[in-house]
């Protein structure tokens, strides 16, 4: 996710804990959603889990664009 922030990344997950809990629910998110893809979960589980990814994943890019300025 997002590799040209790759270095801005690692930096604000050990300087912003706000940032780290984002971006460790969004993993937990992608995880969870592999998982349910895998076995045995309705569609509609499924996209509610992916729209919260979204939802994190454009928090987390606001975040990084403001702090690369």
């Amino acid at each position: 996710m997002f590799p040209e922030f790759r270095d801005l990344i690692s930096k604000l997950k050990t300087e912003d804990a706000h940032f780290t809990r984002l971006f460790d629910k969004h993993n937990d998110l992608d995880q969870q959603i592999k998982n349910m893809e895998a076995g045995i979960a309705s569609a509609a589980e499924v996209e509610t889990l992916k729209k919260e990814k979204l939802k994190l994943k454009d928090e987390l890019y606001v975040i990084l664009k403001a702090a690369s300025v």
